[in-house]
């Protein structure tokens, strides 16, 4: 079932089986960004396409709904922002497999880690009012509960700073999903670790600011700041300081969510079913970090705030959100978001990732362009990405172009020169490392070759092939998604050592010597 964009790129509209509500362009909007939405509008609804494509292969395009069809996710709402002002946004399919009710506009979805953003930005207005600090140790905040001490670690002072770029060398990446009838954990129980809680302590176990290392924990402890400063839970806090300056009117950190809410995109899991019934979806009681309910039309009024904090008008004052958007060494994030490109192409962005809800917004500054995509599928991630690249495609900005491997001669000399096993170099500065040192934290590496083609062997993951770039450069998989491999072939014509590559950082692997390498694999 679907709503047709284009004939709701300029209005209210109902169609049979699914609800879309797109709010026309605001009066004032030039022709130009009149012709990019609809251009947008129709690129959704018909230009999806993968982000490789195969040697010797045209690029496919599906419709939303075909990949809809074929991710088995019911659900999608979609909100677009051109000049920092929300100038779109629509559903598609239903809340229920196998119902009738539609998604649109206002329908509520988890979004996951993207509710780190709100609370990112909630922080960030108390210290733009003077109540918080970035800098400080946050021990000057905590009330009610303290970072346990680490004994290992000379200076465990942490920042502000430090939690919202994710450098504060806190532990527990993320939080489970509740379901319907199990016993929800309270703030502190979250934070020590304490059952019906299912993480972990949260504690130190890295130096602070040494090294990035994505903490769901360290947003937990960000969310006890805000709440023993203001001295209110974090949805009122939230409410004061993001969803009413944003128009936020459907958002909330209410967990579980209350079927009184009404208009709720239902979970869904790999196949397509119906799961955490009876009630539909799971509770996520670490807010903070994870416990965000909101809809299309809300989250896309809140990149429109932040975007248009850099003229002055928005949700932050500029140099607030010159910092937000500002990398952080040693790994390379904002105050709250990831960031990527440069120029005009320079763009923030969080994706979210709950057992049944998959989520993404982006925003560029110097633009003021930025979008919302929510499903309410397990299989919704890569649906996502799909929705990505024809907005990408749409806007024709470069940033998201589809990536073309190449075939390799099996008989090409030198392929079989880069089989051997590699050692990461701690020589290398974390700033160069940068967000690898969280995902791709392997200290050994071995590469093969079977069938002419390269396999990268991880410790204790599955063998994955290396589809080729080109001579020297592979694209990544498995547990190496997202990045790219570079052997670098000296002078001598040895190879010596590869690189592994993710956007701005850079891991480096040395080549072991033979005899040592067949010592290690023993």
């Amino acid at each position: 079932m679907k709503s047709s964009l284009l004939a709701c790129v300029f209005a209210l509209c109902l169609s049979t089986g699914a609800a879309a509500q797109a709010p026309a362009a605001p009066p004032s909007a030039p022709a130009a960004a009149t012709r990019d939405l609809a251009a947008l509008a129709a690129a959704i609804e018909r230009g999806l396409r993968p982000s490789v494509v195969a040697a010797g292969e045209t690029v496919p395009h599906w419709t939303l709904q075909q990949r809809m069809a074929h991710h088995k996710v019911p659900g999608v709402a979609i909100a677009l922002v051109q000049d920092g002002q929300p100038v779109y946004a629509v559903g598609y399919g239903v809340r229920a497999a196998g119902g009738a009710e539609a998604v649109d506009a206002d329908t509520l979805f988890s979004v996951g880690s993207v509710s780190k953003m709100i609370t990112a930005a909630t922080t960030l207005r108390l210290v733009a009012q003077g109540r918080l600090e970035l800098d400080r140790d946050v021990g000057a905040y905590l009330t009610s509960w303290r970072i346990p001490p680490a004994p290992a670690i000379a200076d465990p002072r942490v920042t502000l700073r430090m939690l919202l770029s994710h450098t504060s060398g806190l532990n527990v990446h993320g939080f489970e999903d509740y379901l319907p009838g199990e016993a929800l954990p309270t703030l502190r129980q979250t934070l020590d670790g304490a059952a019906p809680a299912k993480n972990p302590p949260i504690r130190l176990q890295y130096p602070p600011g040494t090294r990035m290392d994505y903490s769901g924990g360290g947003v937990m402890v960000e969310q006890q700041i805000l709440e023993d400063v203001a001295g209110q839970p974090l949805e009122a806090i939230a409410r004061a300081q993001v969803f009413e300056p944003a128009g936020m009117r459907r958002s909330t950190f209410a967990n579980p969510l209350p079927a009184s809410r009404g208009n709720i995109a239902q979970a869904h899991d790999r196949n397509g079913a119906l799961t955490a019934l009876p009630r539909g979806w799971q509770a996520f009681p670490e807010q903070g970090a994870s416990g965000l309910w909101t809809s299309a039309r809300d989250l896309g009024g809140f990149v429109a705030a932040l975007l248009r904090s850099r003229r002055g008008d928005g949700l932050l004052p500029p140099a607030v959100f010159a910092d937000m958007t500002a990398a952080v060494s040693p790994g390379g994030r904002g105050l709250g978001p990831e960031l990527a490109g440069a120029g005009p192409a320079r763009r923030f962005f969080h994706n979210g990732s709950n057992d049944s809800y998959r989520a993404g917004i982006e925003g560029y500054p110097q633009t003021g362009f930025g979008f919302v995509i929510l499903t309410n599928g397990a299989n919704g991630g890569a649906l996502r990405g799909e929705i990505r690249n024809a907005i990408s495609d749409a806007l024709g900005d470069g940033v998201k172009p589809a990536i073309r491997t190449v075939a390799m001669d099996p008989a090409a000399p030198g392929q079989a020169d880069y089989a051997g096993r590699y050692r990461l170099d701690p020589a290398v500065p974390m700033d160069v490392r940068g967000a690898l040192a969280d995902w791709f934290d392997y200290d050994t590496l071995s590469v093969d070759v079977a069938a002419g083609a390269l396999v990268l062997r991880l410790p204790d993951e599955a063998d994955a092939t290396l589809p080729a770039l080109g001579p020297t450069r592979f694209l990544g998989a498995g547990a190496a998604g997202g990045a790219e491999l570079e052997f670098h072939r000296d002078a001598h014509g040895a190879v010596q050592a590869l690189s592994v590559i993710a956007g701005d950082a850079r891991a480096y692997y040395r080549r072991e010597p033979a005899q040592a390498a067949q010592a290690g694999a023993r």
